[in-house]
């Protein structure tokens, strides 16, 4: 199944949410993931530009936003962004369709 990767921040009311009450947030994560078919993999808190790393397998992209957008509308996080993820061998497929591209695209103005 096709790993993706999302990043997000907590919002004013995420963070107060996490003050008021302390809790480990993977059960309600997972939780969340499997109605959706999908499965959790891996659940980071981090510091920086993200508060969280969240990696998982879904059988297609428009899961994951759709969760995205679910959670997002909870206001208790923002920024949210979810990318594919692929393994080095995987891409190695990637760049030889891309090799098999290169010359067929005639940029604008050309």
């Amino acid at each position: 199944m096709p790993l993706f990767i999302t990043y997000a921040s907590y919002s004013q009311s995420g963070v107060k949410g996490m003050v008021d009450s302390p809790s480990d947030r993977a059960d309600a994560i997972s939780g969340l993931l499997e109605k959706a078919g999908a499965k959790l993999v891996a659940l980071y808190m981090t510091t920086g530009t993200n508060d969280l790393v969240l990696v998982s397998e879904a059988s297609d992209g428009a899961d994951t936003v759709a969760l995205g957008m679910a959670v997002g509308s909870t206001g208790s996080l923002s920024n949210i962004e979810t990318v594919r993820a692929w393994t080095s061998a995987e891409f190695v497929d990637i760049a030889k369709k891309a090799g098999g591209l290169v010359g067929s695209y005639t940029p604008p103005g050309s």
